[in-house]
């Protein structure tokens, strides 16, 4: 049977930029299970699945809107030295992890460490790319 929405899914999967790196494999874990159609894995991935059967594979290119966004210069954000958390030094490359008022915590890479500031950018690491996964369904219940 088809998978369709609502139903709980096992897949193993791939995920490769446009020049072969992998981003990200099941391969080694167990399957990723989600239920199709929910959101909880991003939409053109959760699209690519509705429709395949248990045992078939296929390989899907998405575009950053169907996957991490468009990248956004306006997710590039100054933050005083004073205002981090007490610890280890800043260093470019680092993820702090970053809170909203209603304590929600998010990722914020440092891009560049100033003398009374530090550079974060707030974009997900694949926003802007082109993504490309195969997948296979392993299971559908």
């Amino acid at each position: 049977m088809p998978i369709k929405n609502g139903d709980k899914i096992k897949v193993e999967y791939t995920g490769t930029l446009e020049d072969g790196t992998v981003f990200d494999t099941s391969e080694g874990r167990e399957p990723l299970e989600f239920e199709a159609g929910s959101g909880q894995v991003i939409k053109g991935f959760d699209d690519a699945v509705i429709g395949m059967e248990a045992g078939e594979e296929k390989k899907v290119e998405l575009p950053p809107s169907e996957a991490y966004g468009e990248y956004d210069p306006n997710l590039i954000k100054k933050i005083p030295l004073d205002k981090l958390p007490p610890g280890e030094t800043p260093k470019p490359g680092m993820v702090l992890e970053l809170r909203t008022s209603d304590g929600i915590g998010f990722p914020a890479r440092i891009t560049e460490v100033a003398e009374k500031e530090i550079t974060v950018d707030l974009n997900h690491p694949l926003a802007g790319k082109n993504l490309i996964f195969q997948i296979k369904v392993v299971d559908i219940s």
